[in-house]
C-alpha cells in the first residue's frame, strides 16, 4: 500500500500543482471563498466523491467510504481562506485578486487535500473504514471556521474518532515534515484599548493630559508585568507555574499633529499562553493594571478582549502513530521533531473536541532561505506537493488501522 500510495503521488504530483496554481491565482478572503469552494466541488464531482457544501456559507465536507465504512471514521482538514496582502512574487500564478494573497499556504493545503481525495477514493476498496475530508472557511479570522464548522455539526453524522492536519512550513526543506506530541501552539486573543487624556495645544502643557504619555507608560507596566520573568513567559501566582506567554502590541494610533495633542489614543494587540486558567487570570491582571495606572494619571480606559482560538493540543497517541507512519513512508531523516509555538491556528478547535494530529509540512527549497508566512514573497518549493499528498494518504490510512 505504502508503495501503491508513493506512486500515485508522483503519478499526481503536476496535476495537483496546477490546482495549487489556480487557487493561488484566484484567492479569496476569509468568510469569503465563494469562487474557490465551487472549484473544490467541481473537482470532488470530478473524483466521483460525495459532498456536502454551503457549511458555514463556503465550507464542504466530503465523505470518502472503504471497506466496512462504519469500522472506524476519521477526519482531514484543510482551510480555503487567503489574506489581505499585495503579492510581490513575479510568478505565472502570481494573485489575480489585487491585495489579496494566499501568504499562509492554504493554496498548498486545499490541492493537497484533494489529490489525497482522488487517492484515497481510488484505493478505497483496499482500506477499512470511512475519511471525511473538511474543507474549512475562515481559518484566519475570529470566530474562526474551525469552531463555526463544529457548532454546525461537522464532526457528527458520521463522527470522526481523530482528525489530522497539516500546515506549510518555510523552516523546513520540502521532503521533510515535523511533529510535535502534547501542547504545541498557543491561544490567542485580540486587545483592543482606548486611553482618554485631555487634547489640546501642545505649547500650552498646563492645558492638557496627554494620552499619548498616559499610553506610553501603560504599555511598559504591562510589559514589565507579563514579560519580566523569562523572555515569552510568565508567572501564575496561584502555583508557581511557568506558563509560555506572550503579550505584545503592534498598533498605536494618536491622531494628533507636531503641535496638537489628541484626546485619545487607540491601541491594539495580542495576547497568547498555553493555559486556560492563567489565561482567564491574565485577562483580570491586564484590565486591572490599565484601570489603576491611567485612572492614576487622570485618563480614563475602554479595554476590550476578544477571545480568540484555544490552545492547540497534539494526541498523544494519535501523533506518535502519525510520527511513526511518517518514518516509515519518508525515512527517520526527514521528520523532525517541532518546539512549542506562539502562533495560533483555529485547527485548535478540533483538537479540544476529539483527538487531533497537526503537523508541519516542508516547503522551502535546499539551502534557500524561504520567504516567512504572511509575507508578500511567501511562496512555496512545489516539490513539496508530492510529500503532502502521499504522506497524508498515508497517515490516513494507518490511523484507520489503529
Amino acid at each position: 500500500m505504502k508503495n501503491l500510495i508513493q506512486q500515485k503521488a508522483t503519478e499526481y504530483k503536476a496535476e495537483i500543482i496546477a490546482l495549487r496554481r489556480h487557487l493561488h491565482q484566484h484567492p479569496e478572503l476569509s468568510f469569503n471563498e465563494i469562487e474557490t469552494s465551487k472549484f473544490v466541488c467541481k473537482q470532488l464531482t470530478e473524483y466521483g466523491i460525495n459532498y456536502t457544501k454551503d457549511i458555514v456559507k463556503t465550507g464542504v465536507v466530503a465523505l470518502i467510504e472503504g471497506k466496512n465504512p462504519t469500522k472506524k471514521i476519521i477526519a482531514l482538514r484543510a482551510d480555503l481562506d487567503a489574506l489581505p496582502i499585495i503579492e510581490e512574487n513575479e510568478v505565472s500564478y502570481k494573485s489575480l485578486n489585487h491585495g489579496v494573497m494566499h501568504a499562509c499556504g492554504h493554496d498548498v493545503h486545499t490541492a493537497s487535500l484533494l489529490g489525497v481525495a482522488k487517492i484515497l477514493n481510488e484505493l478505497k476498496d483496499k482500506w477499512d473504514g470511512s475519511v471525511k475530508l473538511i474543507f474549512q472557511p475562515g481559518e484566519e479570522k475570529l470566530p474562526g471556521g474551525a469552531s463555526l464548522m463544529i457548532e454546525e455539526g461537522v464532526l457528527k453524522n458520521p463522527s470522526p474518532v481523530s482528525i489530522i492536519g497539516q500546515h506549510v512550513y518555510p523552516q523546513l526543506e520540502a521532503g521533510k515534515v515535523g511533529f510535535r506530541k502534547g501542547m504545541y501552539m498557543a491561544s490567542t486573543d485580540e486587545l483592543y484599548l482606548t486611553i482618554k487624556g485631555k487634547g489640546g495645544h501642545a505649547a500650552l502643557p498646563t492645558e492638557y493630559n496627554n494620552p499619548l504619555l498616559i499610553a506610553s507608560t501603560l504599555l511598559l507596566e504591562l510589559d514589565k508585568a507579563f514579560m519580566k520573568q523569562v523572555p515569552c513567559y510568565s508567572l501564575l501566582e496561584s502555583d508557581n507555574e511557568r506558563i509560555p506567554t506572550v503579550l505584545a502590541f503592534g498598533k498605536i494610533i494618536g491622531n494628533g499633529a507636531t503641535n496638537v495633542v489628541p484626546n485619545e489614543v487607540k491601541i491594539e494587540g495580542t495576547f497568547r499562553t498555553m493555559n486556560e486558567a492563567w489565561r482567564t487570570e491574565a485577562h483580570y491582571k491586564m484590565k486591572n493594571i490599565a484601570e489603576q495606572i491611567v485612572t492614576n494619571l487622570g485618563g480614563s480606559c475602554a479595554f476590550e478582549i476578544r477571545k480568540g482560538y484555544p490552545f492547540l493540543v497534539n494526541d498523544e497517541v494519535v501523533t506518535q502513530n502519525a510520527i511513526d507512519a511518517a518514518i516509515q513512508f519518508l525515512g527517520k531523516e526527514n521528520v523532525i521533531d517541532l518546539d512549542v509555538r506562539m502562533t495560533a491556528e483555529d485547527f485548535a478547535y478540533y483538537s479540544q473536541v476529539i483527538p487531533a494530529c497537526f503537523y508541519r509540512l516542508g516547503i522551502a527549497k535546499k539551502n534557500v532561505k524561504a520567504s516567512g508566512l504572511h509575507t508578500p514573497t511567501f511562496d512555496i518549493d512545489e516539490n513539496a506537493i508530492e510529500t503532502s499528498i502521499g504522506l497524508m494518504c498515508w497517515l490516513a490510512i494507518n490511523e484507520l488501522k489503529n
